[in-house]
């Protein structure tokens, strides 16, 4: 891999940090030649300590290492996108990121509506809510709600109307949600089956 270390004239590359499994960013670092060629060797990042003047393997204190899984340099061979499997926190604070941030898997927009759901169980009072009136009704209820949207989507799937198949499908998985949460899941237990079985 050809990195241009000399682009600024100071010999240093900016290493952004990304855990492997969240894609969160956890840090910013640099890296010189050496560290880089140290990195590679021990397969545990290794940065340039700008304020101790000398190499630095991340962990090397505290034992919260970053084993690394792939580097890659962009389009202007002057950043490093290097992406590991952290252990412990990254922060010399003590949080997960260097922006004080939980290093958890999210799904966008699917975790903001677990959160939801989450608070809707957790409320089952609130008597203008549809969620926390099916936690209300129990398991049975939420049960055989998916069971109807699989079949409505089952039946969409078979016409052409491709606007109707589509919201079939978003309550069925808005429901599925809702069953999960009533089993004590969310959504990253599931795929964690799925990476599992690949």
């Amino acid at each position: 891999m050809k990195i241009n270390f000399n682009k600024n004239n100071d010999g240093f590359v900016p290493a952004i940090i990304q855990d492997a499994s969240t894609k969160n960013v956890l840090m910013l670092g640099y890296m010189n030649q050496e560290a880089y060629d140290k990195t590679i060797e021990t397969k545990k990042v290794t940065f340039f300590s700008r304020s101790k003047q000398r190499l630095w393997t991340k962990g090397e204190e505290s034992g919260n290492i970053l084993n690394l899984v792939d580097i890659k340099n962009d389009c202007d061979k002057d950043t490093l996108l290097i992406t590991v499997n952290p252990v412990g926190p990254t922060c010399h604070k003590g949080t997960d990121t260097c922006w004080g941030e939980d290093n958890k898997l999210s799904f966008g927009f699917l975790s903001e509506l677990e959160d939801v759901i989450q608070n809707r169980k957790e409320n089952q009072n609130d008597e203008k809510s549809y969620v926390a009136s099916l936690f209300r009704k129990g398991i049975n209820k939420i049960a055989q709600k998916v069971g109807e949207e699989a079949v409505e989507v089952v039946i969409e799937a078979k016409d052409d109307n491709e606007e109707l198949f589509l919201n079939e499908s978003a309550d069925l998985l808005f429901h599925y949600l809702i069953l999960l949460q009533a089993k004590g899941y969310e959504l990253k237990d599931v795929v964690n089956i799925l990476k599992l079985r690949s």
